[in-house]
């Protein structure tokens, strides 16, 4: 299949080994048929996305949908809406941004260019991600969600990590890295808490958080060698 052309052993082996750990949960923990669904297709959308491959957002749309069910059942609502308002309707943007701006030079196989943030892009970014997750937060406290300020910080994190992907720069890692630590934590505590079997989530967040710090090198390697093919 062309989207699996040009994966290094290092990308395939880990995305086995995290598919396995999921079918093994599934079975001897009895996790959820929903939470397995969305795990897998959260993890090959985000390999997919390191490697700068446009069918990462098919994959997206079935975890993002699945993923706002379940995270509905445990009352993280900030998650709810991130993902059946944003994230979801996000995919068929960032398919139509991404064939848009694809490259013609063919590194290693990824398909569209990228870029870099300025300082002053630095600035407005974080500037407006402390604001809107406190303001975030609030309106979350007053819905009577669980855990709203780990919920608000890794909602608005996400929509800024969400945003820097369509437009295709490298630092939407960075941001990725964060959320991914705080979702760790978030479901860590709502699965303590609550009870419940979806462990997959766990599971998923650190897939995540593994191909967040790859895609990251992977990328600030991908703009080397873009530019470099350039000149």
């Amino acid at each position: 299949m062309g989207i699996f052309k040009n994966w290094t052993r290092f990308e395939i082996g880990w995305l086995l080994t995290f598919t396995f750990i999921n079918i093994y949960l599934f079975f001897a923990w009895s996790d959820s048929l929903l939470g397995f669904i969305s795990s897998i297709s959260g993890m090959l959308c985000v390999v997919l996305v390191a490697k700068g491959k446009i069918a990462n957002y098919y994959f997206g749309i079935v975890q993002t949908l699945t993923y706002a069910y379940i995270a509905y059942g445990y009352g993280l609502y900030g998650e709810v809406m991130l993902n059946a308002l944003f994230y979801f309707p996000v995919q068929f943007i960032g398919i139509y941004l991404w064939k848009k701006n694809k490259t013609e030079q063919g590194v290693k196989g990824e398909d569209v260019m990228v870029k870099s943030l300025t300082k002053t892009g630095w600035f407005y970014t974080l500037l407006s991600i402390l604001i809107l997750t406190i303001g975030y937060g609030f309106f979350l406290k007053y819905l009577g969600g669980n855990l709203v300020w780990t919920d608000s910080a890794t909602n608005v994190l996400s929509i800024a990590a969400q945003i820097l992907m369509l437009k295709r720069y490298t630092e939407q890692w960075l941001l990725w890295i964060s959320v991914n630590v705080l979702s760790i934590f978030l479901w860590l505590g709502a699965l303590i808490s609550q009870g419940g079997n979806d462990v997959s989530m766990l599971v998923m967040w650190s897939a995540f958080l593994v191909n967040s710090i790859y895609g990251y090198v992977n990328w600030r390697k991908l703009s080397i060698k873009q530019i470099q093919e350039a000149a």
